[in-house]
């Protein structure tokens, strides 16, 4: 027999099992005949993308240490009717798909762009008397770093324990060299599925995208700031980069610190043990609403796409919307539309540079649509806009890490801060027409009239929109 017959059999019966996988597993009709047909029409290539990109990780589980996590102790959750009913179902919703319910004690601060994020980092760093936890999609080597790595020596110094995770593709350029400052003063840190060539087609396009800090189980940190230079510095090529943070102090803290605990686990197979006793002294500050979202490949349920279709469906007059990348599927897509066709006033605000031409190429591609529908897109023209913001009816808004594409809601490890607060939601919204009254509105008769080499660039993004 020779060599070519053996690769041929080979083939054959990879291609029958995957076939047979997807008929079994596929999670949705139209991806799987896409699928389908990659494997049958590209020689080679379409399983190797299968591989890559295709498999469902809600039926075959790529951590399964986390249903071993779930039966450990949990941080304290407070169950109550929420006054307002419109959101009741939003707030079950999350609890059954995360096991995180609503908390009551909270005081909030919104932290735009890297100085004032990093002011407010540091701070609560340097007051930490226990433990700091962090974790981080894209952990860079740079002046940032470098001060981290002096105040976490301080602070071992002096007790505190130190936990790091960091993603191993999006802090692929951390180097060798600081990782190794960072043993040698005592930081246990763990990279999130490193790039490791026997398991490299399976792990490659589920990345933990999250960005959390969690100080003492009391104060925490999360949004769309990772640990880079260009958060004070700016980027050469995009200029500017603006993004949105929020510190929580409270009992929505120790949920961070649940999530944290739950992909330190992951990681190291190691547990953190912790009691947690509510601080309900908060100085007399005005007590919020917050309740921490947290949804990856992993879960059974899509827990981050689905709150946001109930925030899109339960928008009454308002939906305001920040966020650089803007790829939706069909469901969100035509909650979108619905949204503004029923009379809600819908408005984007999206950056007018991007991290990758195709990525921008997709999101262009439904501008049309948007438009016809009666959805007012604004274009942000200074630098990059990487925020990713919600705010609906002046009571409800959320601040995370997850994005409206297909990778953040079915590929990648997200958390968000839902926050059911009239009060907090009234000063974004205030803060989003200020952005807005900055920006240039896209009209449908100016996009239209777009060449047809742009046309072609948005048709190219569309395509390829679900593996980006």
């Amino acid at each position: 027999m020779t060599w070519l017959v053996i690769i041929l059999i080979f083939y054959s019966t990879l291609a029958i099992a995957i076939v047979i996988s997807l008929l079994i597993y596929g999670a949705k009709p139209s991806k799987t005949l896409s699928w389908l047909l990659a494997i049958f029409t590209i020689p080679v290539g379409g399983i190797l993308l299968y591989l890559v990109l295709g498999r469902n990780r809600r039926k075959n589980k790529l951590l399964r240490l986390k249903k071993d996590f779930l039966r450990l102790p949990q941080p304290a959750i407070f169950n109550s009717e929420f006054t307002d009913n419109t959101y009741q179902k939003l707030i079950n919703l999350v609890q059954t798909n995360t096991n995180l319910s609503l908390t009551y004690n909270n005081t909030l601060e919104v932290l735009n762009d890297g100085k004032s994020t990093f002011e407010s980092i540091f701070k609560a760093l340097n007051g930490a008397q226990k433990f700091i936890h962090l974790q981080y999609y894209i952990f860079e080597d740079g002046e940032l770093a470098n001060k981290l790595l002096s105040l976490f020596k301080q602070k071992i110094d002096q007790g505190v324990a130190i936990r790091l995770i960091y993603d191993g593709i999006g802090s692929f350029s951390l180097s060798k060299k600081y990782l190794k400052k960072l043993n040698d003063i005592g930081v246990e840190v763990y990279p999130f599925l490193p790039f490791k060539f026997g398991r490299f087609l399976a792990s490659l396009n589920y990345r933990n995208h999250r960005k959390i800090i969690v100080v003492d189980n009391k104060i925490a940190f999360t949004g769309g700031i990772n640990i880079s230079d260009k958060y004070l510095k700016g980027d050469p090529k995009l200029g500017n980069w603006h993004d949105m943070h929020l510190r929580i102090e409270g009992s929505a803290a120790a949920q961070l610190n649940y999530v944290f605990a739950m992909d330190w686990y992951l990681v190291s197979q190691k547990v953190i043990t912790f009691s947690y006793v509510p601080d309900t002294n908060l100085n007399g500050k005005a007590k919020k609403l917050v309740q921490i979202v947290s949804g990856g490949p992993d879960d059974d349920f899509p827990v981050l796409e689905q709150t946001y279709l109930n925030i899109i469906y339960s928008a009454k007059k308002y939906l305001y919307i920040i966020n650089p990348y803007v790829i939706p599927g069909q469901a969100l897509l035509q909650a979108l539309l619905m949204a503004a066709l029923s009379g809600v006033d819908v408005r984007m605000l999206l950056s007018e540079k991007s991290e990758s031409k195709i990525v921008n190429w997709s999101v262009q591609s439904y501008f049309e649509i948007f438009l016809k529908s009666g959805i007012k897109i604004y274009i942000y023209p200074d630098g990059f806009l990487h925020s990713k913001m919600i705010v609906s009816d002046d009571a409800i808004s959320t601040i995370g890490s997850a994005n409206l594409d297909d990778r953040s809601l079915e590929h990648n490890y997200e958390v968000n801060a839902l926050v059911y607060d009239e009060e907090f939601a009234k000063a974004l919204r205030k803060d989003f027409l200020k952005d807005v009254s900055l920006s240039k509105q896209l009209s449908l008769t100016e996009h239209k009239s777009r060449s047809s080499k742009e046309k072609l660039k948005e048709g190219i993004g569309r395509v390829l929109s679900p593996i980006l």
